[in-house]
C-alpha cells in the first residue's frame, strides 16, 4: 500500500526503502509508540543499512555480524545499548519478512526472483540479556558519610552564592533540593527531570507529611517499544519531605515560573534538563573529591541500600522504586560492613545460645 501502484520510479530501490520505512513508520505508530521513538527507530536503520552498503532485501547475516563488531571494538558500546540497536534491527527486520505485509512479493516482482528480504538477526548473533544490572561494575552507592558531605556541599553552595552576593542562589537552591528529592524518592535522572509541581499528593497512611506524602512519578523507565511505566513512591524520610516543601512553597515562586509545569525550572523560564543534573552532580563530586565510581544513578542504588540497612521491607523498597522482579531490586543492595556484622551477630546469636546452654547442663 505504501508504493504507488503503475508509476514508473527513476530510482527504484530508494524508493522501495523509502516506502518500507513509511510502513514501518505507520505500524509502530498504530501500537501507541511516541514520535520520538520512531524517529530514532528509523534513524538506526538507516544507519544500519549506510555501514552494510546494502539495501535491505541483500542484508545477510554476516552484515549483523559485522556492524555488531564494530559497536563493540570500535565504538566501544555498552552490552546494553548494543542489544538495544540489535532489538531495533530485529522490529525492521521481521516486519519485512512477515508475510502479511507483502514485501518480499514486491521486491521480487520490482528487482527479480530470489530478490527478497531474509531474517539476518537470530539469537545466535545478538547479545542476550543474561543478567539483571549491565552497568560498570564500578558503580556503586554512595556511603552515609559520602552523601551526608555532598548534601552538605551542596547546602553550602546556596550560602556562599548569598554572602557574595551573586546570581546563582536560587538554582543552587533548587539543586540541592533536586539531589534530595532523588535519593529521598529513589529516582533516576531523567524521572527527576521530568517532575511536576501536581505529581506530589497526600498518603492516607502518612498524614504528618501532608502534600508530599506521595510523589507520582509519570516517567518510569519504560520497556522496549512501550511508553513510560508510572508509579507511586511513598514518602519515608521526613527531612527530604521537609526540603521539597520549603522549596515549593518559598523558593520555586521567585523563579517567575508561576505558569510552568515542572517541578524543576531554570532561571530562563525552562525545565531542567537530566544533562544539567549530571554537569551538577559532577562538578560537586569532583569539587569533593570523591571517587569516579559515583554516578547520579548512584543517589539511586543509595536509597535502596540505606533503606534496606535500616530494616525496611524488600517488597516495599522494590514497588517504591519500580522493580518487577526482587532480583533487580537486590542487585542495587550494597550494605555497609557494619550492617554485615551486625546481620552476622543476629543469625550466630540463636547456635550461640543453644551451646551456651548444653555447657550449662
Amino acid at each position: 500500500m505504501e508504493l504507488v501502484s503503475g508509476v514508473v520510479q527513476l530510482r527504484p530501490e530508494d524508493a522501495m526503502v523509502e516506502a518500507m520505512l513509511r510502513g514501518w513508520r505507520a505500524q509502530q505508530v498504530a501500537r501507541g509508540l511516541g514520535e520520538e521513538t520512531v524517529r530514532k527507530r528509523e534513524g538506526l536503520v538507516r544507519g544500519f543499512m549506510a555501514f552494510a552498503n546494502e539495501f535491505p532485501w541483500a542484508w545477510s547475516p554476516g552484515h549483523l555480524d559485522e556492524w555488531s563488531l564494530h559497536l563493540t571494538s570500535e565504538r566501544h558500546l555498552a552490552p546494553s545499548t548494543i542489544r538495544n540497536y540489535q532489538g531495533t534491527l530485529r522490529l525492521f527486520n521481521e516486519y519485512l519478512i512477515d508475510g502479511r505485509y507483502g514485501w518480499a512479493v514486491a521486491c521480487e516482482r520490482e528487482f527479480g526472483p530470489g530478490n527478497h528480504p531474509v531474517a539476518v538477526v537470530h539469537e545466535w548473533n545478538t547479545i542476550a540479556h543474561l543478567s539483571d544490572y549491565e552497568g560498570s561494575p564500578e558503580s556503586r552507592p554512595f556511603t552515609r558519610r559520602e552523601l551526608q558531605r555532598f548534601l552538605d556541599y551542596a547546602d553550602d553552595q546556596v550560602e556562599r552564592a548569598i554572602r557574595a552576593k551573586r546570581k546563582g542562589a536560587l538554582a543552587a537552591y533548587r539543586d540541592a533540593t533536586l539531589f534530595k528529592v532523588m535519593y529521598g524518592w529513589g529516582l533516576r535522572r531523567t524521572e527527576t527531570s521530568k517532575l511536576d509541581v501536581v505529581d506530589w499528593g497526600r498518603n492516607p497512611a502518612a498524614p504528618e507529611f501532608g502534600g508530599y506524602g506521595m510523589l507520582n512519578v509519570r516517567y518510569g523507565k519504560a520497556k522496549r517499544g512501550q511508553p513510560p511505566r508510572r508509579r507511586n513512591v511513598a514518602s519515608v524520610m521526613g527531612w527530604a519531605v521537609e526540603a521539597v516543601e520549603d522549596y515549593v512553597e518559598n523558593v520555586r515562586p521567585r523563579f517567575g515560573c508561576g505558569d510552568h509545569p515542572a517541578l524543576w525550572v531554570t532561571e530562563r523560564g525552562g525545565r531542567v534538563k537530566p544533562a544539567e543534573i549530571n554537569a551538577r552532580f559532577v562538578a560537586y563530586r569532583e569539587a569533593l573529591g570523591l571517587p569516579s565510581a559515583l554516578v547520579p544513578h548512584s543517589i539511586r542504588h543509595s536509597y535502596v541500600s540505606h533503606l534496606t540497612e535500616d530494616g525496611v521491607d524488600r517488597r516495599f523498597i522494590q514497588v517504591n522504586v519500580g522493580h518487577e522482579v526482587d532480583s533487580s531490586t537486590a542487585v542495587y543492595t550494597h550494605v555497609s560492613d557494619d550492617f554485615m556484622n551486625t546481620a552476622l551477630r543476629r543469625a550466630l546469636a540463636p547456635a550461640l545460645d543453644v551451646g551456651a546452654r548444653r555447657g550449662e547442663r
